[in-house]
């Protein structure tokens, strides 16, 4: 247990014998939460601590102990690390309040907004099984919700509301924009599931609805809880870029700066643009064996995931308004034979490197054309469609090539004279009577399974 004394006893045993005013060098893996206070302990003795990656102290540990994972093994693990790789450990400092406060906010943002979308995925999938022929739009809007927070989406119920009422409440909850359509629409799907289960089915959609009605509620709060901590984050942000030099970078939006300020931390303690792109996981493997030396390798990946997937989102709109980016992604598309994701990892790389160069400069960034001269955020947009464009057809080629899943085939049982049927099918298959399986070395068609 992390108290003061208990640390406090350590620190006195890693000094024992020491000359005084000797500073330790404290090495933590940041495994979960415990760490921290374990940290600002150190560091508020003015010891230096460092905080290494987790995949690194693995392989690491693996070398040094392959069959054996104990806590002697992983203190030696984490004390050799910075010997084996000084480059690769870096300097942890209590960061202040406000960017403390920032890295907490984007985290609950991040996480409600996952939390959300599950579940209304699980919202969709309970209404389907419900009403197969499920009258929910693409989007989840605000009247849809307050029927099924009603309903349960039970056809039973929904019918027995009937047209007029149901009218009635759909026009109250969308401020009389949407009214007997909609109401027709849920009429006819609750009728089409009567139908498809039989009137006299024992089908448990009171207790669906229940569920239904519960991932409601929760939707509601998260989104609740969404609002009040974006709130926080803004204001987080403002005291920690009050200039908001991040978001004037191409394609950084307005949850796009905070999420990478927090990421990425104090800016100042990478040593250059190069440094701080391997810590966001963006920069390729290298792979280098006596005289060769393998291009093209998949980004390492060891970086926070949040970070990166911050960064490749804001290229993935930065291609379209900076003509200096979008001819990066347009040579990746057209002439190195690149996908579409690898080519905007490509181009995160290099909007990482220019945020680097506008926090450590403190200047805004300026967009510009191919030829260095500044330009506007609509004649950007214009240069880029008249110049940087990849065509559908360099899409359709560029497109992954990986042959889908072998349809499911059909596997007929073996038969034996003396004992019958000896072997069972491992998959079922619905076939007409005089239907057989597909032989190429035969001819005919393929039959559907």
């Amino acid at each position: 247990m992390a108290t003061q004394a208990s640390l406090t006893e350590i620190e006195q045993a890693a000094l024992a014998g020491t000359a005084p005013g000797l500073q330790l060098e404290v090495v933590m893996e940041a495994t979960g939460p415990s760490w921290g206070p374990v940290a600002y302990f150190f560091a508020r003795r003015g010891h230096q601590v460092y905080r290494v990656s987790s995949a690194k102290a693995a392989a690491l540990r693996k070398a040094l102990s392959r069959n054996a994972k104990t806590n002697s093994i992983d203190a030696q693990t984490l004390a050799r690390l910075p010997l084996v790789d000084p480059q690769g450990v870096y300097p942890w400092r209590p960061p202040s309040r406000a960017q403390a406060a920032l890295d907490r906010r984007v985290r609950a943002c991040a996480r409600l907004t996952k939390q959300s979308s599950q579940s209304k995925v699980r919202l969709r999938a309970l209404v389907r099984e419900s009403l197969p022929m499920t009258p929910l739009g693409g989007v989840l809007s605000k009247t849809e919700l307050a029927l099924l927070e009603r309903t349960g989406a039970d056809p039973d119920q929904i019918l027995k509301l009937g047209r007029t009422r149901l009218t009635r409440l759909i026009s109250k909850v969308s401020a009389k924009h949407l009214g007997v359509e909609v109401a027709e629409r849920w009429l006819e799907a609750a009728t089409q599931s009567r139908v498809l289960y039989g009137e006299g089915a024992e089908i448990a959609f009171a207790e669906r609805a229940r569920e239904i009605r519960t991932e409601v509620h929760l939707l509601a709060a998260y989104q609740a809880e969404l609002v009040e901590h974006e709130r926080g984050r803004e204001a987080a942000y403002q005291q920690v870029d009050p200039e908001q030099l991040a978001r004037s970078l191409s394609g950084v939006a307005e949850a796009g700066g905070p999420t990478l300020l927090a990421g990425i931390g104090e800016v100042g303690r990478f040593r250059n643009g190069s440094r701080l792109v391997s810590f966001t996981g963006l920069a390729p493997r290298a792979s280098q064996t006596g005289e060769s030396d393998r291009k093209g390798q998949p980004m390492s990946k060891a970086g926070p995931r949040l970070l990166r997937t911050a960064l490749i989102r804001a290229a993935d709109t930065a291609r379209t308004q900076d003509p200096q980016l979008a001819r990066i992604y347009y040579e990746q598309m057209t002439n190195r034979g690149a996908n579409h994701l690898k080519a905007l990892c490509v181009v995160a790389t290099h909007l990482t490197r220019r945020l680097y160069a506008v926090m450590v400069r403190q200047t805004p960034y300026q967009l510009r054309d191919t030829d260095g001269r500044a330009i506007t955020g609509e004649q950007g947009k214009a240069i880029v469609a008249a110049h940087w464009t990849v065509s559908e057809e360099v899409r359709r080629r560029r497109r992954s090539r990986k042959t889908r899943k072998a349809p499911q085939q059909v596997q007929r049982p073996a038969f034996n004279a003396n004992r019958g049927i000896t072997r069972r099918p491992s998959s079922t298959s619905i076939l007409p009577a005089s239907a057989t399986p597909h032989n190429p070395a035969e001819g005919g068609t393929n039959v559907p399974t």
